[in-house]
């Protein structure tokens, strides 16, 4: 197939890429290099030295001789480019990776709330319309996250995507039928992916546009077998307070003697899923299509979940690292249950990773051999999710003053 991967520079954007052309796909990747920006507005670097889109691409086909393409477009404000593009091309599949990813840096200031909303929403607004303007059937693949429901303790697990609901009519009758789960987002990042799953119940009804949106948990890990062959095809890896991922930030403090962070009791269960699977996922997803004139079809997309203060504590036991408890700056419960139903994945063949068998590598083979390249002052998390709670944010586990970035 001919795959446009949107966002195709980032996190899991990249890793997917080389994937799915390892398996013989012809890959396009289509990206504004804004998070490149961004870690430039934050004074922060990949803990793993990253090179060029054009090299990366240039030591893929190296290594390989499958060639990845590269297009600078920015989904948002781009729009003819973007519907020119897809109108010459005509992709069997597009994965949409093309949103600002942090809730930290959504919750930063009121620039970086706007800059959030208008990227997010207008990246997928632009992309559901151009594809209908252009009369394109492909199958949209988005990559969305557990955060749009939320994390309140309801006594059930969560279904993937849909709850089933009875409502009483005037008649007195009960008429059943499924709903979307009720959103509930934690942050504005949140939100934008709540605000994403109305664009696309709407296009799939209305259009007919064919689309799978994957409900994806806290990724993990940083190597994928592409990623590892060859040095310059690495994936990024964040850990500053604003992008680093709650198990990454734990992975890196212990590789430099820095205490792990527990923000609040640590009683916040979070959904969890390596990144080598997050790419077979993918790779799953693209291989299931809905039919034109189904609904959206949704994936809860993780294997495991865990409470934030006992992935710490092992982490801890593992590299003999010490914990510290510090104010949450997140307006949140502090205590939560999460149960997932997570089953069709696993009836389409995931093996999946688990935590207990992968963290010991990615302390050695990653967080230990970059740990010079780390920047200790951009560790803590800074961004306060509202003006009460910035000011108990004002030092770190090593008793330094902290200032936000902004």
């Amino acid at each position: 197939m001919k795959i446009a991967v949107l966002g195709g520079d980032g996190f899991v954007g990249w890793p997917t890429s080389l994937h799915l052309s390892n398996e013989g796909h012809d890959i396009h990747i289509l990206d504004n290099l804004s998070r490149r920006w961004i870690d430039t507005e934050l004074g922060v670097q990949s803990l793993t030295p990253m090179d060029s889109i054009q090299e990366r691409t240039r030591i893929w086909y190296q290594e390989t001789g499958r060639r990845i393409h590269f297009h600078l477009i920015d989904l948002a404000r781009d729009y003819d480019l973007l519907k020119g593009w897809l109108a010459s091309e005509r992709p069997d599949a597009i994965i949409h990776f093309a949103e600002q990813r942090a809730a930290p840096y959504s919750m930063k200031s009121d620039r970086h709330k706007n800059y959030t909303v208008n990227n997010n929403v207008s990246a997928t607004h632009n992309l559901l319309n151009a594809m209908v303007e252009t009369g394109l059937d492909a199958h949209l693949v988005h990559l969305g996250t557990m955060g749009v429901y939320g994390y309140s303790t309801v006594g059930a697990a969560i279904p993937e995507g849909y709850l089933p609901v009875g409502i009483d009519t005037m008649a007195g009758e009960t008429v059943k039928q499924e709903i979307l789960y009720p959103a509930n987002p934690g942050s504005i990042y949140h939100m934008t992916k709540c605000l994403d799953q109305l664009l696309f119940q709407f296009y799939a009804k209305n259009d007919g546009v064919r689309i799978t949106d994957l409900h994806q948990g806290i990724v993990w890990g940083t190597h994928t077998d592409q990623t590892r062959r060859h040095v310059q095809l690495v994936n990024r890896f964040d850990y500053d307070g604003d992008y680093g991922t709650v198990l990454n930030r734990f992975l890196i403090q212990a590789a430099i003697g820095y205490p792990l962070t527990v923000h609040g009791t640590g009683g916040q269960t979070r959904a969890f899923i390596h990144i080598q699977d997050s790419v077979r996922c993918i790779e799953i997803a693209l291989k299931n299509a809905p039919r034109r004139g189904e609904r959206v079809k949704i994936f809860n997309q993780m294997t495991e979940t865990h409470r934030v203060r006992d992935l710490a504590e092992l982490v801890a036991k593992i590299a003999g690292a010490k914990v510290a408890y510090l104010p949450n700056p997140r307006k949140e419960a502090a205590e939560n249950e999460l149960v997932v139903q997570n089953e069709q994945f696993m009836a389409l063949g995931l093996d999946p990773i688990r935590l207990a068998e992968g963290l010991l590598s990615e302390v050695v083979d990653v967080a230990k051999k970059y740990a010079y390249r780390v920047d200790r002052s951009r560790i803590p998390a800074v961004s306060a999710w509202t003006r009460d709670i910035a000011p108990t944010l004002d030092r770190d586990p090593e008793g330094k003053a902290l200032k936000s970035v902004s």
